[in-house]
């Protein structure tokens, strides 16, 4: 996806709206079918399983056009109460104890989802992949329903694809005001707005 810094590690052919980077180069008329399948799935929207590091299902994540965006909806059971930083990350793997793509040095759950879709072109609150807190009852169980005109499903579904991530943390979206630090945030705050570990990743699929 344009925004996104990391480095590609999902082929097109996973992605199952994009059908015209798995064939090769076709011809026009194969490209119009291609493209016509693509608005079709892109109309019946894309769905996500979220599990956490232990490989538990505890979510799904249904992502559809609507009027004026993408709506993003969200159902969580299992996951420990408060708010929780709810973000699009770059890269549709989802991979406990794994690297961070783009510093393989950094090592930790669901790290090879790259960071948030757009991070390195702004501080984060302002970033295509940034969406509202999800908030978990003592139940444990939590929803969210958010439109963004930020991203749009073929977005999602480029060629390294997209993950939903939930954060152990809530999300401060970076707003930390002058009087708490004159400097402003630091470089961790602006990138994920301490949101915290990754408790729980949905690689999105079409």
């Amino acid at each position: 996806m344009p925004r996104a810094l990391a480095t590609a590690l999902l082929s097109a052919c996973a992605i199952t709206l994009v059908v015209v980077g798995c064939g090769g180069g076709g011809t026009q008329g194969e490209d119009s079918t291609a493209g016509a399948e693509e608005t079709q799935a892109n109309t019946e929207g894309l769905t996500a399983t979220l599990v956490d590091a232990e490989g538990t299902e505890v979510g799904t994540v249904n992502l559809s056009a609507v009027e004026g965006g993408t709506r993003v909806s969200v159902q969580v059971t299992g996951l420990p109460p408060g708010f929780h930083g709810f973000h699009l990350h770059a890269i549709g793997v989802c991979e406990p104890d794994s690297a961070n793509p783009s510093d393989p040095s950094m090592t930790g759950d669901f790290l090879s989802a790259g960071g948030h879709i757009g991070a390195g072109d702004s501080d984060h609150g302002d970033h295509p992949g940034d969406l509202p807190a999800l908030y978990v009852t003592e139940s444990g169980a939590g929803s969210l329903t958010a439109v963004t005109d930020a991203v749009t499903l073929t977005d999602l579904a480029d060629d390294d694809g997209t993950a939903a991530m939930v954060h152990a943390l809530r999300d401060n979206y970076a707003n930390i005001p002058e009087r708490y630090a004159p400097d402003g945030p630091d470089e961790m705050t602006r990138n994920t707005g301490d949101a915290g570990g990754r408790i729980a990743c949905a690689p999105v699929e079409g």
